[in-house]
């Protein structure tokens, strides 16, 4: 049977098990609760009462978190001509078709690859390598667009990706312990919107079904669902 430690037990003894909090108050005792060494993620988890079996049921969005997320974010731009000089302009990483061969031979010092359409044709051949590790640029997901200047800017921003998991949960980062409890506030409000925004027409039923926020290595706390029914 799993136990937890000392650290843990006394860090769940700030929330009563079972009860579901408003988001703030919630968020109130995660950061209450953290107790590593280093800056906690401050994560959400949605059960969503979809059945991702079914494509018509698939949740997948993109949200920009308005306080971002506390993480330096590496992005590469495979682009060429005036779209990879806008890409330059605005902060990427990484910018040209040079890394495609790059990525053949295992390089991966990046988090999110953003490419323009005509570039597409490569990077299909690159599948096996960026698809197992979410890294194929995907149009949903606006990493396949001419506008990667626009698409660069939000990126680093915050801009953060969600797709409901086969057992129906969506898990996403909302920033760092280190935040104060207003901006992870805005952040936790600005993704669940987001996800009401993403419902699918062939969902019936309850549709959030259990939130919960934790910290990384912290316990959760259920958040209460009400304001989303």
């Amino acid at each position: 049977m799993k136990t937890h430690g000392k650290k843990y037990e006394a860090a769940a003894k700030n929330r009563e098990f079972g009860q579901a909090y408003p988001s703030q108050q919630a968020l109130e005792i995660v950061k209450k609760s953290a107790f590593a060494k280093f800056d906690e993620t401050v994560e959400a988890v949605v059960r969503l009462g979809v059945d991702p079996r079914h494509a018509d049921q698939v949740v997948r969005g993109t949200v920009v978190l308005p306080a971002g997320t506390g993480s330096k974010v590496r992005v590469l731009v495979i682009a060429v001509g005036d779209k990879a000089r806008e890409a330059e302009a605005a902060g990427a990483d990484h910018v040209g078709v040079e890394f495609l061969a790059k990525i053949k031979e295992g390089w991966l010092d990046f988090d999110v690859l953003i490419a323009t359409p005509d570039q597409m044709g490569q990077l299909g051949q690159l599948g096996r390598v960026l698809g197992p590790r979410g890294l194929m640029p995907n149009p949903k997901a606006g990493t396949v667009t001419f506008n990667v200047a626009q698409a660069v800017r939000e990126t680093k921003a915050g801009k953060i990706e969600f797709r409901v998991d086969k057992g129906g949960n969506v898990h996403v980062p909302l920033g760092k312990v280190s935040f104060d409890v207003e901006a992870l506030t805005t952040n936790f409000t600005a993704f669940m919107d987001q996800i009401i925004r993403s419902k699918p027409s062939a969902a019936k039923g309850v549709y959030v079904r259990n939130v919960s926020v934790s910290s990384t290595m912290g316990p959760g706390v259920a958040v209460d669902t009400t304001p989303y029914r």
